[in-house]
């Protein structure tokens, strides 16, 4: 079962834009996950969308694509997405059981 988040990510068009897009994570495929920082610094400089409240904190997701990976920063602390992950597993697992 896949989670939903909320995904910051760098405008193509104009590199020094960010923008924010909802994504869906496979929690199975999460490798690790850690406060991000970097992230954390551009909204409190102004660098991110202005609709993000500035207590705001970011998780960068390592994501296992098989040969290689995936990293991706998402809206929220590790804890929080790592409920959601929790809450997902617990979600598929009732399925199963039927």
């Amino acid at each position: 079962m896949n989670i939903e988040l909320v995904e910051v990510y760098r405008d193509r068009a104009i590199s020094s834009k960010f923008r924010l897009r909802k994504i869906y994570i496979n929690p199975e495929h999460v490798v690790c996950m850690r406060y991000d920082e970097t992230m954390k610094n551009r909204l409190d400089e102004g660098n991110l969308p202005k609709d993000l409240d500035e207590r705001q904190n970011f998780t960068k997701l390592y994501i296992n694509r098989g040969q290689q990976g995936l990293d991706v920063t998402v809206v929220g602390e590790p804890p929080a997405i790592q409920k959601k992950i929790d809450e997902a597993s617990k979600k598929s697992k009732n399925l199963l059981r039927g």
